[in-house]
């Protein structure tokens, strides 16, 4: 079980405000975005590819976003989100504001 405890120390987990809420997206359309910013196309995404993916989702901080799905998805420690990586990376981004209804 994942604990999120990054979020605004002000806003409880369930606000959290960090995305632009655009209403219920697919899991399936979450990833195609995600896996669309792998620019240089290696099956997995750097810090800076998730700030750019978070920053195109409307994160107020993208940045500091993709540090945090960094921290708490990239289970073996390589510094990337693979795709086995990339479902805990998902589960961070609804409990920020995305739904999967």
């Amino acid at each position: 079980m994942l604990h999120f405890k990054d979020t605004p120390k002000n806003l409880p987990a369930s606000t959290c405000r960090c995305l632009r809420k655009v209403g219920p997206m697919p899991v399936t359309e979450l990833k195609a975005i995600f896996k669309r910013f792998d620019t240089d196309k290696d099956g997995r995404l750097s810090k800076h590819e998730l700030r750019n993916a978070f920053a195109s989702l409307g994160s107020r901080l993208p940045g500091w976003r993709a540090g945090r799905g960094l921290k708490l998805a990239d289970r073996n420690g390589d510094g990337y989100i693979s795709d086995e990586e990339l479902e805990v990376l998902l589960q961070y981004v609804f409990k920020c504001g995305y739904t999967n209804k």
